[in-house]
């Protein structure tokens, strides 16, 4: 399954770089190199041209790389709900490989899980807000590569000023670590337990940073499978 959708998206197309720019970027988080492949598509009406990224958008794949911050959130919530308004029924693919981030620009992802199924797959590390993007996708349809680390903790957070404000800072990150844990019960607790098992297994292991392998990831219920070879298709032989 994994690069499946790549290499097909790939095939029989050119790939050419180009500079990236800014201003012109079409995805979610933009890589650290400044040349961006580009795909060279042949049609009726001659070339056409799509930097990698906004190729892989009309398969339906989005990339979420690097600190989600306010701006990738934007960007990723703004692919999600475009893919929503062509087809709600297909499936949306995300591919995270993330330390993490804010909070806030997180949940604003994880409330636009509305409508298509959101398959996600974890490539590298999913920790932090990644993991709960990660842990969020359909079930059965949540998937980590063999090498993937992926990690859980509580918020932190800090605040200075009067005592009354701090307390009232503080009061604000307890409730946030509240409803992150429920968000983790919700969608990873086993069939063996109950909701409230589920809610204490999650209290304990948010406590500190908690880095799971893929194999135990699998075990603690964040993912449903682990890719370690990509099917291979008819057409290959």
């Amino acid at each position: 399954m994994f690069r499946q959708v790549v290499r097909n998206t790939l095939r029989a197309h050119t790939i050419q770089t180009r500079r990236y720019h800014p201003l012109a970027a079409q995805w979610s988080s933009p890589p650290s190199s400044n040349l961006v492949p580009i795909v060279i598509e042949q049609t009726g009406r001659g070339e056409r041209s799509y930097d990698i990224f906004s190729r892989l958008l009309r398969e339906r794949v989005i990339m979420l790389y690097g600190p989600i911050r306010d701006n990738d959130s934007a960007l990723t919530v703004a692919q999600i709900l475009f893919l929503e308004a062509e087809d709600s029924s297909k499936p949306i693919h995300l591919y995270i490989n993330s330390p993490g981030g804010s909070v806030t620009a997180g949940l604003a992802i994880y409330d636009t899980y509305v409508s298509s199924p959101i398959h996600t797959y974890c490539v590298g590390q999913a920790c932090s807000m990644g993991s709960l993007l990660l842990a969020a996708g359909e079930r059965g349809k949540r998937h980590c590569l063999p090498n993937a680390s992926i990690m859980i903790h509580q918020p932190s957070g800090g605040a200075s000023g009067q005592a009354s404000d701090i307390a009232i800072h503080a009061k604000e990150i307890l409730r946030v670590r509240e409803v992150l844990t429920k968000i983790y019960q919700s969608h990873c607790a086993t069939k063996d337990e109950t909701e409230i098992q589920g809610l204490e297994r999650f209290e304990r292991a948010l406590e500190r940073d908690y880095f799971m392998t893929a194999q135990e990831a699998l075990k603690f219920g964040i993912v449903d499978g682990i890719l370690e070879k990509r099917p291979r298709s008819e057409t290959e032989g």
